[in-house]
């Protein structure tokens, strides 16, 4: 394994300087290098590389800041939480049992606990979408997770006199964040809830790359190559969705995508023309049927039109697949319907069927779960658990909750349609939940768009307060809001130690 061979044949030291390295010795080179060589065809591969070496603090607008701060609090939350799960026991005790000793870089929720950078990277990420309670973005990926574990990793790695400051770190993350999401709008296909690979685990390591190749200060030319490097280490299959292993896509988007970055800064080259489409070679296309690039330019006068000031970011207010918001809502409005305004449960016995409406989509939609991560992925569980509590919450995944008797009652009565007005695409689907009580009365619920939603953004305070639950799990008070105070001014931090600190 060629992480195992890094460890163990580089000194903390020299890999240190090979950064240092990177960022101050190779720069130079390539203009050397650029005064001697014609300049290249400029393809869509390179024109990616010049927007990640390129992007500068003055291209992020308030607007930027304001939604990337959002996004970095709510996956440091989802990251805290994440490492209370078994899931991620299992990859920690994994990467300290299978490898040798290095500390450097720390470990969410894990005070004293340091693992080499690459792992760090691979178990805080694999924290972040433990319980699939992290951010989802249009076309449908986790964009977050695969980037804020690999940066902070990296920043830990790097010598204290060094450390990037809080509007590096911004400025690495978006570039990780925009990069995936211009590669998924190479794709129509890549817009529809996923069939054959796990999005963040193709478009996740690309992103990783970049941000980390930004924060290293690598040139044009190896910014292109750690791309490529990395879409040699990306894909994973839906049919791990809803298991133990689904974790693992973001985990390894994180480390595999920090890896590719450091290989090209050693110097590791791959194709040219990955993200082009060359007839006959598949490259990046290899993962979508209808990819048609376009070259990726910055304005150097004007500031670059980040899509995340267009697209805004979805944040989930319970932790499930991201479909499953739809019909929770349209079956708690029913629910409120029965039990009026007081609050109580609804009892099976007073259900005769019940009917959900909802996209077409085969891994979600499981008529009964055997466990929480089957559960997350299951319309029919869903639907059922907020139709009895009113609600769902992380207890709704609890083995207890599972297993109630009224629930598996309930879940006995479901009947499920899909609509042909209703894609399976998170900008266009619906839910709708209709209940047929024991005395014939007809009750619907329906929602277009959940709170949470892009349209329906969760308010400062609302995502403040799933930030302070998660994070408190794990956290001292006082580190808690130290977190709030500190991603709030990140921009204004002269070096992030103070945000690395607060983590452990």
């Amino acid at each position: 394994m060629m992480i195992s061979k890094l460890q163990k044949t580089t000194s903390v030291g020299a890999m240190r300087l090979m950064h240092r390295s990177a960022s101050e010795v190779l720069p130079a080179l390539a203009q050397h290098e650029a005064v001697e060589r014609p300049a290249p065809e400029e393809t869509v591969t390179a024109s990616f590389g010049r927007f990640i070496s390129g992007l500068k603090a003055r291209h992020l607008t308030p607007t930027v800041l304001r939604r990337s701060k959002r996004m970095m609090l709510d996956s440091l939350g989802v990251g805290l939480l994440g490492s209370t799960t078994d899931v991620f026991q299992l990859a920690l005790r994994h990467c300290q049992e299978m490898y040798a000793a290095d500390d450097i870089s720390s470990v969410y929720g894990r005070s004293g606990t340091k693992l080499s950078p690459t792992l760090a990277a691979f178990v805080n990420g694999v924290a972040v979408h433990s319980m699939d309670f992290d951010d989802t973005w249009h076309p449908a990926t986790h964009p977050s997770g695969a980037v804020l574990p690999a940066l902070l990793a990296v920043s830990d790695m790097m010598p204290q006199k060094r450390k990037p400051s809080g509007l590096d770190l911004l400025l690495a993350f978006n570039v990780g964040i925009e990069v995936q999401g211009r590669l998924m709008r190479f794709s129509n296909g890549a817009s529809n809830i996923p069939k054959k690979f796990h999005p963040p685990s193709v478009v996740g390591p690309m992103g990783g790359a970049a941000a980390c190749a930004h924060l290293l200060s690598l040139d044009p030319s190896q910014c292109s190559h750690a791309l490529a490097i990395a879409a040699s280490l990306a894909g994973a299959p839906m049919a791990n969705a809803a298991t133990q292993s689904k974790p693992l896509h973001i985990g390894n988007a994180s480390r595999l995508g920090m890896e590719a970055a450091l290989l090209a800064s050693r110097g590791l080259e791959a194709s040219p023309l990955i993200l082009d489409s060359v007839p006959g070679v598949a490259g990046f296309n290899a993962f979508y049927e209808d990819y048609m690039p376009l070259p990726l330019y910055l304005a150097q006068d004007e500031g670059h039109s980040f899509l995340i000031e267009d697209q805004d970011i979805a944040f989930k207010r319970f932790p499930a697949h991201l479909g499953m918001h739809w019909v929770v809502d349209a079956a708690a409005s029913v629910h409120k319907l029965i039990v009026g305004v007081d609050s109580g449960t609804v009892s099976a016995s007073q259900v005769k069927d019940i009917l959900l409406r909802v996209p077409r989509s085969k891994y979600i939609n499981r008529p009964f779960p055997e466990c929480e991560h089957q559960a997350r992925h299951s319309f029919q569980f869903n639907a059922c658990s907020a139709l009895l509590d009113g609600e769902v919450t992380v207890q709704s995944f609890t083995p207890g909750a599972i297993t109630r008797p009224e629930l598996a009652a309930l879940l006995s009565l479901v009947r499920v349609e899909h609509p042909e007005d209703n894609p399976a695409n998170f900008d266009l689907m619906y839910g709708e939940v209709q209940v047929t009580l024991d005395g014939g009365d007809v009750l619907r619920g329906r929602c277009d768009t959940f709170y949470g939603h892009w349209r329906n953004p969760l308010t400062n305070e609302s995502l403040r307060k799933k930030f302070r639950s998660n994070a408190g799990a794990v956290l001292p008070r006082e580190k808690v809001e130290g977190l709030v105070e500190t991603v709030e001014a990140l921009d204004e931090l002269p070096d992030c130690t103070p945000l690395l600190l607060k983590l452990q």
